[in-house]
């Protein structure tokens, strides 16, 4: 399939809806997951007088490889087991919603992968350490925001992300489920939702997919015309479906993600003001 092929949607319940009408390929109860696997990582960067811990169940479907990142600890231990086997169709019904949208992704990513066929520009990540890919990945997202994007506010902070807004003068409210405050003592805040009506734009992480927040985001920033950037492993496959539904831009790292490896990547960008 090609660009023009693959549908649109208009949010993510009807996403998940069309794909299960098989509207967007192969039948989804004939494709089966063969492979599920979770990465666990924790980070402190040089230089960085923080960290955090990160963990992601993957699903593997054929070639393509989906994922959403969980909160560490939260998976329940037999979603692994229950996941290997399993069709798309009824893991879009499991009752965990970190497997319904691993599965969506891997159903999604194996028929529109991020190629240019499919609206994707390939953005080529340095080798380095991983604070040097990290800031390196930075830049390629926030370019999507554009030259002046006004106050944005941040939905999952990633200091790296901060840093390059910070050297651009951007003007952003930091926002995240954990709280605690950024490198630069900054308060985060909590509840993305209040601090919407005061932001101009927003830039979000691929993880509210995961923790449900992601559709209150989509039509604020649909019904008022706000401009939303995903930056997603979470999902990557996914968000590129909702551009022109709220979502302006998405910034897609399929695994293996840029902490994985050392040496030279790529993610992909789709929309925004190159």
């Amino acid at each position: 399939m090609t660009l023009t092929d693959i549908p649109l949607a208009t949010s993510l319940p009807d996403l998940e809806q069309r794909v299960q009408a098989g509207e967007f390929g192969p039948p989804p109860q004939d494709a089966r997951i063969s492979v599920a696997f979770t990465t666990s990582q924790a980070v402190r960067h040089d230089g960085r007088s923080g960290g955090y811990r990160n963990e992601v169940l993957s699903l593997r479907l054929g070639e393509a490889v989906g994922s959403c990142a969980v909160e560490p600890g939260t998976l329940p231990a037999a979603a692994i087991e229950e996941c290997v086997g399993a069709s798309v169709a009824t893991l879009l019904a499991h009752p965990v919603q970190a497997v319904r949208v691993a599965a969506l992704d891997a159903y999604l990513m194996h028929v529109a992968p991020h190629t240019p066929a499919h609206g994707a520009s390939p953005w080529p990540l340095p080798a380095g350490s991983s604070l040097h890919k990290s800031r390196a990945r930075a830049r390629g997202v926030v370019d999507l925001l554009g030259a002046a994007p006004g106050r944005v506010l941040v939905v999952g902070v990633v200091n790296s992300l901060l840093e390059a807004l910070r050297a651009r003068g951007v003007d952003y409210v930091p926002c995240d489920l954990k709280g605690g405050t950024t490198e630069w003592g900054e308060r985060v805040r909590t509840d993305a939702l209040a601090e919407l009506p005061g932001c101009d734009a927003v830039l979000a992480s691929g993880m509210t997919l995961g923790n449900g927040t992601f559709e209150a985001l989509r039509e604020h920033a649909a019904r008022h015309d706000k401009p939303l950037v995903m930056f997603a492993q979470t999902g990557s496959a996914v968000l590129p479906r909702l551009l022109g539904a709220g979502v302006g831009a998405v910034c897609a790292e399929p695994y293996p993600f840029f902490w994985l490896d050392g040496g030279p990547g790529v993610i992909h960008r789709y929309g925004g003001i190159r």
